[in-house]
């Protein structure tokens, strides 16, 4: 490893999951490493916050790729185990449509073949071929895809990707492709609705994302006792043993560059000097927010106004005075409409008024979050981003979703079990955590904005400013993260190869 590169220092901009895990991953390497977060608490989106005894995940709630988890954990030196408690769920969730129809998806996949099968004749056949693609297109992402620098273009559409081109569905959208297999339209939103964990339309994005089908049903669905913020205590607990410099409630205001190079960041207290600045907050916002020079930002005000966002969210919290029947851990409602209501979100913007929405039970697994007897809540409807509602609009909106609830869940009781509940929206993310458009999540999945088309981790024209965490490459989603940290780490010290290290030496 090179001693001169080694001694350099590091400001990291933002603690969220991808801020934190770069942190660790540097720290391990040997270089004093400062993080410098705007909120009071370390997470970003995976944030968390208790009131009235009930304990709240506030963004991701699905723990999914657990070798991705694994494979981090054991690159930084660290065994997972000893740091979260995971419990694979059995069934993995439960699906209802709007006609009336329930299902629960297992984690077997012998019994998700029957039931595509009593569903449609010869679909649990065709669920087979489905898989291994599924599977196929994961291990190929894996390893060639995922860890990866990409340069240019010809950096993806390569000899290997355009020969395997037509195995990999790289030149179809994903409604397309489920449709060459399946004609049930229940089958189709169970396939289908992963692509939301991406931020995209599976009228929008790439057939190839049919992997996540392999981390669906093949891999299984966990979660980590205490809640998906156990996984930003244990990056913290890493980075105070590794003698990382955690500061919070320290807005960064801008970067400081010199000379065509990032120098340090002054914050809303302080001014800090280091020789690598990597940011873990929005590109938009640090382009356009912290880069304060107009003739060093990369991209035009075209880019941002053509640019795809992944959606926002509607979200309520609600702890509940009583245990309530008919849920699991995990909760999914379908609409019959399934296009127009991805229409809603993507091609003309606006709140859904026939939604499909999630809802997450996680006290069914963990009586721990919650006072005994009593059942928490968290409920996601999937939002466009760049539109926002007044506060009328707001309680007007909510009270829908309460109806839904009631009426398509069977809580028929909801209204009177509610305790406590907290609303939040495009416009709470915007405020705490500088969310351009209001995101939820960052830049869609489509096909022009993966892989080799997504923001690079590297800025283009100031030296010394690297980029970590969903806005850049691999993308969207807790496990992407993680090897975003990877990523940038294998860009300071340029290190090549298309799969995962298997150490900080390369």
């Amino acid at each position: 490893m090179d001693k001169e590169l080694k001694d350099k220092t590091v400001i990291i901009i933002g603690g969220g999951i991808g801020g934190l895990a770069a942190a660790n991953i540097f720290a391990k390497a040997g270089h004093n490493v400062t993080v410098l977060e705007k909120n009071i608490t370390l997470g970003g989106r995976t944030n968390v916050f208790t009131e009235k005894g009930f304990t709240f995940d506030m963004g991701p709630s699905w723990y999914l790729m657990p070798d991705v988890f694994e494979h981090y954990y054991s690159l930084i030196g660290e065994d997972i185990n000893k740091h979260l408690d995971l419990i694979k769920l059995n069934p993995s969730y439960r699906t209802f449509f709007e006609n009336n129809k329930q299902i629960d998806i297992s984690p077997d996949v012998s019994k998700t073949k029957e039931l595509f099968e009593s569903l449609e004749p010869g679909a649990g056949d065709k669920f087979e071929s489905y898989i291994k693609q599924s599977s196929f297109q994961y291990n190929v992402a894996y390893q060639n895809f995922l860890f990866k620098n990409y340069d240019s273009v010809l950096d993806f559409f390569n000899l290997r990707v355009i020969r395997n081109g037509l195995k990999m569905n790289l030149f179809s959208n994903m409604n397309s492709y489920v449709d060459k297999f399946f004609q049930n339209s229940v089958i189709h939103k169970v396939l289908e609705y992963t692509l939301v964990f991406l931020g995209a339309s599976p009228y929008n994005a790439p057939a190839i994302y049919a992997l996540m089908s392999h981390v669906d049903f093949v891999q299984g669905v966990f979660y980590p006792k205490g809640g998906l913020y156990e996984i930003i205590k244990s990056l913290k607990k890493i980075s105070e043993n590794n003698n990382v410099i955690l500061k919070t409630g320290e807005e960064a205001l801008e970067i400081i560059c010199d000379a065509g190079k990032a120098t340090g960041v002054k914050t809303i207290k302080d001014t800090y000097y280091a020789d690598i600045i990597i940011s873990n907050a929005d590109i938009a916002h640090t382009e356009l927010s912290l880069i304060k020079d107009e003739k060093l930002r990369m991209y035009s005000q075209k880019y941002w106004d053509n640019i795809v966002m992944a959606p926002s969210g509607f979200i309520l919290y609600m702890g509940l005075n009583k245990e309530i029947p008919g849920l699991l851990h995990h909760n999914l409602y379908f609409v019959d409409d399934w296009k127009k209501n991805f229409d809603d979100i993507f091609e003309n913007p606006k709140p859904p008024i026939n939604p499909c929405f999630y809802v997450c039970c996680p006290t069914k697994i963990d009586k721990t979050i919650a006072p005994p007897g009593k059942d928490s809540l968290f409920v996601l409807v999937p939002f466009p981003a760049n539109v926002f509602m007044t506060e009328k609009e707001k309680e007007d909106y909510k009270e829908h979703i309460l109806d839904l609830m009631a009426l398509k869940m069977n809580l028929k009781s909801l209204r009177s079990d509610i305790e406590y509940l907290r609303t939040y929206d495009s416009k709470d993310f915007k405020d705490d955590y500088n969310s351009f458009q209001g995101t939820a999540l960052g830049f869609a999945h489509t096909l022009m904005q993966s892989a080799s088309f997504r923001p690079k981790n590297i800025h283009s024209k100031i030296k010394n400013l690297y980029f970590v965490g969903a806005g850049t490459t691999p993308g969207v989603g807790l496990p992407m993260c993680l090897i975003s940290a990877e990523l940038v780490y294998k860009r300071v010290y340029n290190i090549k190869g298309d799969g995962p290290l298997s150490n900080l030496n390369g």
